[in-house]
């Protein structure tokens, strides 16, 4: 019988050899070889932590934090690399969710969860 933490290390191993992660990966070396789609990146990404993190602790957010964010969003989105990243993510992300719907079967299964008992 194996073990189920070597299979975890197999299905680790099997993302990394995936299109979608090796798609991602090159988008993101893209991104981080110019240095204006790095600093536009990181400004996204330093941004969108900034949110969460108040969210995270109840602290409001301002309409200047919402303005900003959005203005944010808007330049990244308008940008081919940064686009691009963003999609490859969205791609390697669905494949990472169907995975977890399939490992997490069991336990709906036992709980009763199954999609037939929500319609």
């Amino acid at each position: 019988m194996s073990n189920i933490y070597d299979n975890a290390y197999e299905l680790e191993k099997a993302i990394r050899d995936s299109e979608e992660f090796k798609d991602l990966k090159k988008a993101y070396e893209n991104v981080m070889g110019n240095e204006i789609s790095k600093k536009m990146f990181e400004k996204f990404r330093d941004t969108q932590m900034a949110l969460q993190e108040k969210q995270m602790t109840g602290q409001e957010i301002t309409e200047e934090e919402v303005e900003h964010a959005r203005q944010v969003v808007e330049d990244v989105q308008q940008h081919e690399q940064i686009s691009k990243l963003m999609e490859e993510e969205q791609r390697l992300n669905l494949v990472i969710n169907d995975v977890s719907r399939i490992i997490t079967k069991p336990l709906e299964e036992l709980y009763g969860f199954d999609e037939e008992q929500t319609q």
